[in-house]
C-alpha cells in the first residue's frame, strides 16, 4: 500500500505542478510539471500515510517510526555524496567539450560510414551515456544529428535504425555507468555495496549490448544495399543470435558447475 500511494502521489503532485488543477491537460500537465517539487509533496504525502497506516495496523510503536526517520537520513549520505561526485564529474565532462567532439566525429564520418552507421551511433551512444552518467543527455546530444544525417526520404529506413541504435545505446551506457544516478540509487535501495552493483551488471549489460551491436551491423547492411523491410530480416536475425548466445552462455556455465 504505502509504494502505491508513492507511485500516485507523485504522479498527483507532478501534475499539480504542471497545472493541470487549472486547466491545463493531462499530457501537457505532465511534460511542464517540476519534477522535483511533484516528487516531494507525493513523498510527504506518502510519509504521513505510512505513519497512519503503521500506527492503525500496530506494525510499529511512535517510538520506533520516529527512530526510523534520521536512520533513512543516516542511510542516505553516501548515495548523496555518490551522486553530488557524479553530477560533478558529469559537469567537467560537458565543460571539456565532449559533447562537441562526438558531433563532429559522427557528423565527418556520415559521409563514408553510413552502412556501420547505426553501429557506430550505437557504439558512440553507448560510450556517451557510460563516460556522463546520463541517457537524456546522450538523446539531446545525438538525435539531432541522426536526424540531419538522414533527413530525407531516401534513408527513411536507416533513420529509423540509426535512432533506435542511439535510444539503446545511450540507455545500455547509463546502465553500465557508475556515476548514472540510477544506478546509484539502485545500489542504495537494495542496500548493496555500489561498485559490487556496477561489476556484476557489467557482463548481462555488455552480452545484450554486444548481440544489439551485431543487429545494428545487419539492420544496417540490409537497409543500405536493399532498402527493403529491415525489421522483417534483422529482428529474426538479432533474436536468434540473442538465443545462441544464452545457449552458449548456459553450456559453459554447467560445464563449470
Amino acid at each position: 500500500m504505502p509504494v502505491a500511494v508513492l507511485i500516485i502521489c507523485c504522479i498527483i503532485g507532478m501534475i499539480y505542478t504542471g497545472g493541470y488543477f487549472t486547466g491545463e491537460s493531462f499530457v501537457d500537465a505532465f511534460a511542464g510539471a517540476d519534477a522535483s517539487k511533484g516528487l516531494v509533496l507525493g513523498s510527504m504525502v506518502t510519509f504521513f500515510f505510512a505513519f497512519a497506516f503503521y500506527m492503525t495496523r500496530d506494525v510499529m510503536t511512535f517510538q520506533e517510526f520516529a527512530e526510523c526517520i534520521p536512520a533513512g537520513f543516516r542511510a542516505m549520505v553516501a548515495p548523496i555524496m555518490i551522486l553530488t561526485m557524479a553530477w560533478t564529474l558529469s559537469g567537467m565532462t560537458g565543460l571539456l567539450g565532449a559533447k562537441f567532439y562526438v558531433h563532429d566525429l559522427v557528423a565527418g564520418s556520415a559521409g563514408v560510414l553510413k552502412m556501420f552507421l547505426p553501429a557506430i551511433i550505437f557504439l558512440v551512444a553507448v560510450f556517451l551515456a557510460f563516460s556522463t552518467g546520463t541517457s537524456w543527455g546522450t538523446f539531446a546530444i545525438l538525435i539531432p544529428i541522426v536526424c540531419n544525417v538522414f533527413g530525407t526520404a531516401d534513408t527513411y529506413q536507416m533513420l529509423i535504425i540509426s535512432i533506435a541504435a542511439c535510444l539503446s545505446g545511450a540507455v545500455a551506457g547509463d546502465h553500465c555507468s557508475p556515476i548514472s544516478d540510477t544506478t546509484i540509487m539502485a545500489s542504495a535501495g537494495a542496500q548493496s555495496n555500489h561498485v559490487n552493483h556496477v561489476s556484476t551488471q557489467l557482463p548481462y549489460a555488455l552480452t545484450a549490448a554486444s548481440v544489439s551491436f551485431v543487429g545494428y551491423l545487419v539492420a544496417g547492411a540490409i537497409a543500405y544495399m536493399y532498402e527493403s523491410s529491415v525489421a522483417l530480416v534483422a529482428l529474426p536475425i538479432t533474436l536468434g543470435l540473442m538465443f545462441v548466445t544464452m545457449l552458449v552462455i548456459r553450456s559453459r556455465v554447467g560445464k563449470e558447475a
